[in-house]
């Protein structure tokens, strides 16, 4: 069934929800290590969108200390056949979604959002 624009279904979000949870607890309870680097990859999960067939999911993270994005990002990409697996034996659905990472980027913007809001000459705007 197509929704033609009008947001993700209820069964998307439920799915996801679920799927952020699962992962956030596989990141906090397991260690996942760069093949090449031998560094520990530390994430946390701060959304997970799923497409309309519940095949698809794109994990957004944010690394801890916000540094290595780059080197994080491949690494996450390496291991997450892994990642699927590991998530496939704790979530009950027909099909193991296909795991895609993203850099969460909504930290960073409502940061420079709250700045501008704080700044001088906004707040005398605003007066």
């Amino acid at each position: 069934m197509r929704r033609n624009g009008k947001g993700p279904s209820q069964r998307q979000l439920k799915v996801g929800e679920e799927l952020r949870h699962v992962l956030s607890e596989t990141f906090a309870r397991e260690d996942f290590y760069d093949k090449e680097t031998k560094e520990e990859i530390k994430v946390t999960v701060s959304e997970v969108k799923i497409s309309q067939d519940l095949r698809n999911a794109t994990v957004y993270v944010v690394p801890f200390g916000g540094r290595n994005r780059e080197k994080t990002m491949a690494s996450l990409q390496n291991i997450a056949p892994a990642i699927r697996a590991m998530v496939t034996g704790k979530i009950n659905l027909r099909y193991s979604p296909l795991l895609t990472f993203r850099i969460d980027d909504s930290f960073e913007a409502a940061s420079e959002i709250l700045t501008l809001l704080n700044s001088p000459k906004v707040k005398k705007d605003l007066s």
